[in-house]
């Protein structure tokens, strides 16, 4: 089963990269636009010349072709087929490898089934929906039994509730195939979701790799802690369980309630631009509201920080320029609170 190793890889942005995907492992690799995301995956799937040396489970890789290497990309544009069916656009790498008729429909009706698009079969592109269209790129992408597959923001095109749908059955299907990936993501919650580990890149360099929540609690670089926008971390001191999946954490003056899957919790980090401010009172229920006083304010171009005492304990919120003005706050102001619970994360004791 292929780990991936890149040895010392330039190209275009990309300077003297290292990095090792592990075997069977989801990498989520996230940067900005220009960061070298798009030129890493061409880099693996042989698409591109480089300088370097690219390993697939050891063998050396830099003289097969990209047809060769048995690596499925998923394009952004997902390059359908427009005059083939569903059925036909799946199997069109799987003939095209001269496998026996047998074998593709097999290979076909399994694909069909894990993604839930069977009754699509006979259908052509342009009479699918998005997230349709990205199940059949999916399945086409990997139907001659690719074991590395590459992708490139999927899910770009894609409305919120639907890409996180379609973020989760992606991640199942590759688990369950036993599929090598890199899933080229901006979204760093959605990354946080589905990854194994993710990859921060910036200016054509790795920055950092690690599990998701050592990326939250302990960025290694100050470009990962400003991408990331640099988290409140608030140790915890006490907790209590609540229903439903819930816990309540005591952190200084907070009580943050946030989901509970039964493990010990030692620190919870809240990004600044997941708090929401306000001027005003905001109606609804009180869970995880708090009313603060502004105590410092960081001019940053076409955003604002506020640090934001709430009792003995301060939290640093960010919004726009625009919204500041429109509120005009000032330092020694009142301010309202609310940290949304699906955008907290916690730290598990060892």
């Amino acid at each position: 089963m292929p780990r991936i190793e890149l040895k010392d890889v330039s190209k275009y942005v990309l300077k003297n990269v290292n990095l090792t995907i592990e075997n069977k492992e989801l990498l989520a690799l996230v940067g900005p636009n220009g960061s070298g995301k798009s030129t890493l995956l061409n880099v693996i799937a042989g698409l591109t010349d480089y300088e370097g040396e690219v390993f697939f489970h050891g063998k050396k890789m830099d003289a097969i072709p990209s047809h060769k290497r048995g690596v499925g990309y998923l394009f952004q544009d997902l390059a359908l087929f427009p005059h083939l069916d569903v059925a036909s656009n799946i199997s069109y790498g799987l003939k095209v490898q001269g496998y026996p008729e047998e074998t593709i429909n097999e290979r076909v009706t399994e694909l069909m089934n894990a993604l839930h698009i069977t009754k699509l079969k006979e259908r052509y592109p342009q009479g699918l929906s998005g997230g349709e269209k990205q199940r059949v790129a999916i399945a086409r992408a990997i139907a001659p039994f690719q074991k590395i597959l590459l992708l490139d923001e999927p899910t770009s095109s894609l409305d919120a509730q639907t890409s996180k749908y379609f973020r989760a059955e992606i991640c199942a299907l590759l688990k369950g195939l036993e599929i090598t990936s890199v899933f080229v993501i901006h979204d760093l919650l959605g990354a946080e979701e589905i990854a194994d580990r993710i990859a921060i890149i910036h200016k054509g360099q790795i920055e950092q790799i690690a599990q998701p929540a050592d990326i939250f609690f302990h960025p290694k670089t100050d470009v990962v802690s400003e991408f990331i926008g640099t988290p409140n971390i608030l140790d915890c001191d006490e907790c209590r369980i609540l229903s439903s999946g819930l816990i309540e954490v005591f952190s200084g003056d907070l009580r943050i309630v946030l989901p509970y899957e039964g493990t010990a919790i030692k620190k919870i980090a809240i990004p600044p631009h997941d708090i929401y401010i306000s001027d005003t009172k905001p109606p609804g229920p009180a869970l995880n509201r708090y009313t603060g006083t502004i105590t410092e304010i960081i001019p940053l171009h076409s955003l604002v920080r506020l640090r934001v005492a709430i009792g003995k304990t301060a939290l640093i919120a960010e919004m726009s320029l625009e919204s500041f003005d429109e509120m005009n706050l000032s330092t020694g102001g009142t301010v309202y609170i609310i940290v949304k619970l699906r955008r907290l994360r916690y730290f598990e004791s060892l």
